[in-house]
């Protein structure tokens, strides 16, 4: 197998969703660390904009591509390392997890992400407090959504019973909010999935504070 390279930060989500989905395909890869804090900021390196334009983690680097973006470089994944398989064979089943991943990736995520919360303390002046209830009046229209897809498909994991890419989203999807205090406490299919993907290693190993460039303080046995 070529070398695998994981350009990543231990504490993005999206970052995590990536591990998991590595972890799960048994890949072996190379964890390079860019701290999102550090000097500014290393993703806004010449260096690392040369990888990716964004500035964004992560970034993945295999056999000659570099590619962005959590959702592209997952599916990746699938299609170059098929099994084990992340996506249901069936078309609508594809579809309806998209569906769930999207829900997380294109409503949820963007409203925590670091550059969304500097702009809120830079232009209006929010403190730690105003972002958490920022965050929190948001995902709550969120989550009950995804509650109610879960209410629909889910088995042990968030489809049925075995675990696909829907899980790689939700457990950091479920590590964001309680980072920014969310209350989870009315979302139980939403916990009761959460609590069971974390039982295994594949989840347990991705955690953000169990990597290579997880301060002291934080870091999990």
């Amino acid at each position: 197998m070529s070398q695998v390279t994981l350009y990543n930060y231990f504490r993005s989500s999206t970052s995590y969703r990536v591990r998991i989905a590595l972890n799960l395909k048994n890949i072996e890869y190379k964890y390079s660390p860019v701290h999102l804090l550090n000097n500014g900021g290393e993703q806004f390196s010449p260096t690392y904009k040369a990888l990716n334009p964004m500035s964004e983690v992560p970034t993945l680097e295999h056999d000659g591509l570099i590619i962005g973006q959590s959702v592209a470089i997952i599916e990746y994944l699938e299609e170059q390392f098929p099994n084990p398989n992340l996506f249901p064979r069936d078309s609508q089943k594809r579809a309806k997890i998209r569906q769930f991943c999207e829900n997380i990736n294109s409503f949820l995520h963007p409203l925590s992400n670091l550059k969304v919360l500097k702009y809120l303390e830079d232009n209006h002046g929010y403190d730690q407090r105003q972002k958490e209830v920022w965050i929190n009046h948001w995902y709550q229209k969120g989550l009950n959504a995804l509650e109610a897809w879960l209410q629909k498909n889910m088995g042990k994991y968030s489809f049925a019973d075995q675990v696909t890419v829907a899980d790689c989203f939700l457990v950091p999807m479920v590590f964001t909010s309680e980072r920014f205090n969310v209350d989870l406490s009315p979302f139980k299919n939403i916990m009761s999935v959460n609590s069971r993907c974390l039982e295994l290693d594949a989840f347990k190993n991705a955690h953000p504070f169990r990597q290579v460039d997880t301060p002291a303080e934080l870091r999990i046995s």
